[in-house]
């Protein structure tokens, strides 16, 4: 069992699905950002304020591995947990589908930051508590 940090329910809205009914590819990366959002709003970390501070925390990579399809309606739980490597921040996020808790989608986000315009090598990570 992985170690999660973090997790969030959320439910399939209708125009998230695609003319086979099932939920878009690229909806799915929206839900993963919507729970790492969610996960350092809970640390109290904004994006609106560290841009202010002119910290840029950015996606530089994304691997989605796709099990099964969500259809319109179901809910389902995203769960994350977090690894610093190096400047790259990784979030592994797993969605599952409820009740039957069957597992959707594996995965890897790699972020990296930016402050003041000059690439960061992790540090700010630690900073925020990671």
């Amino acid at each position: 069992m992985q170690d999660y940090v973090f997790e969030i329910q959320l439910k399939v809205r209708d125009y998230e699905c695609d003319i086979q009914g099932i939920v878009n590819n690229a909806v799915y990366q929206s839900y993963l950002e919507h729970a790492r959002h969610e996960y350092l709003l809970s640390k109290a970390i904004s994006f609106k304020t560290l841009t202010a501070q002119g910290i840029l925390v950015m996606v530089s990579r994304i691997e989605m591995d796709f099990k099964r399809s969500l259809t319109s309606g179901d809910t389902f739980t995203v769960k994350l947990r977090t690894e610093k490597k190096g400047l790259k921040l990784l979030f592994y996020q797993d969605l599952y589908r409820m009740p039957d808790n069957a597992l959707c989608l594996n995965a890897k986000v790699e972020v990296i930051a930016q402050i003041n315009g000059r690439l960061n090598r992790g540090e700010i990570f630690d900073t925020l508590g990671f």
